[in-house]
């Protein structure tokens, strides 16, 4: 079984991630590691047993024996690092978003559609077990056709007003945050459970906090430093919001995200009311998909392989009881992306491919931007 080479650009909580669902698959192989620096690259090599490292990502990107890249780098940088990849002729495994705008998504849209390398992005929800079963039952019409969805993403990482990271300047993140960052992998997933596209959305955001404070770059780090001086910054994204949206077939549904309600973690959770059950699920709890009946009683399905459709069941790959989860699911998309990196003739075969391709990340992109003009316009906007 021939080895792939993979490079990793970035070193962060996803590049660190990444690496570890790739050590878990036999036939891939982490041969190299791009940084901000070669200092930084060097010691993220070092602690990984990684033979290469660079401090420039270009140099990884034009290394002969490199064959795919993952670009786990900030946001700000995920376009042109895309571009290059494309250009280059690689496989390329993006975090999302694929860049900034809608009209940097669209041009790598394009450019992978006309790339000899399989191209994806980190949609990773899509590939937990109880997810291909729920897409398996709508589906399969199962309960009838769908009549609504709601649910959301609630994190509480940006609580206070003392809460900094670079995700909050539009210039490193985006024009948008919460929906961006949380609220395209609730799309993506319902979306893909569905099989229909949002088409349609009116948008209520908010800023609750509309300055922050950011710490210097040296807080924390001084012995005896109790009271570091912040300075104020003016907030220009969204710390939550609220969609109603219309999907295709005219399924309709409203979901809610947030950066700012406290005690919940990482609650991406969906309900899909039709015709005769309901089906829900809630990624903090990621081992029961709750089906609810009104004649009958309602009904708690595990993800035991076992009790599973086939799509399922072989994303579950230990018997019931043994708990998968997040780095999991990260590892089934990984088995699904090589797939076709090994086999091309799968490149456009949907029905084989779970994986969210380039097309996938221009469309979510697409929606972002209709929920920003929704809310600026207080009016339904169509995606484009």
């Amino acid at each position: 079984m021939k080895v792939i080479n993979i490079g990793i650009v970035g070193t962060g909580f996803s590049a660190k991630a990444h690496m570890e669902a790739i050590r878990r698959i036999p036939y891939l192989r982490v041969a190299a590691v791009a940084a901000s620096s070669m200092e930084k690259a060097q010691q993220i090599a070092e602690e990984y047993g990684i033979p290469k490292a660079y401090g420039d990502a270009s140099e990884l990107i034009q290394d002969n024996d490199i064959m795919a890249v993952h670009n786990c780098t900030p946001n700000y940088l995920h376009y042109a690092i895309n571009r290059e990849v494309l250009l280059a002729g690689k496989h390329i495994l993006s975090e999302k978003p694929l860049g900034l705008s809608s009209i940097q998504t669209k041009e790598l849209a394009l450019l992978a559609q006309n790339s000899r390398g399989v191209s994806g992005v980190a949609f990773n929800y899509r590939h937990f077990p109880l997810i291909a079963e729920a897409k398996h039952r709508i589906s399969k019409l199962t309960y009838g056709q769908v009549n609504l969805v709601y649910g959301g993403f609630l994190q509480d990482w940006l609580l206070h007003r003392t809460d900094y990271n670079w995700r909050l300047e539009p210039a490193y993140n985006g024009a948008s945050r919460a929906l961006a960052d949380i609220g395209s992998h609730w799309c993506d997933t319902v979306q893909y459970v569905l099989g229909k596209k949002i088409v349609k959305v009116f948008a209520d955001l908010k800023t609750v906090h509309p300055t922050r404070l950011k710490p210097p770059e040296t807080a924390g780090m001084l012995k005896g430093q109790s009271d570091p001086e912040y300075e104020e910054i003016a907030m220009r994204t969204e710390d939550y919001g609220s969609v109603l949206v219309h999907f295709e077939d005219g399924i309709q549904g409203v979901f809610t995200i947030s950066q700012v309600s406290a005690g919940r973690k990482n609650k991406l959770f969906f309900e899909i009311a039709a015709e005769q059950g309901s089906l829900a699920w809630n990624q903090e709890n990621p081992h029961s998909l709750w089906i609810g009946h009104r004649d009958q009683a309602n009904v708690e399905l595990s993800s035991d392989p076992r009790l599973l459709c086939e799509s399922a069941a072989q994303l579950a790959h230990y018997p019931g009881g043994h708990q998968e989860g997040w780095p999991d699911a990260l590892k089934n998309m990984l088995i699904d992306f090589y797939s076709v990196v090994r086999d091309p003739s799968l490149k456009s075969t949907a029905a084989v491919r779970s994986f969210a391709n380039f097309d996938d990340g221009n469309q979510i992109m697409s929606v972002i931007d209709a929920i920003l003009e929704s809310h600026r316009t207080e009016q339904w906007v169509k995606i484009s």
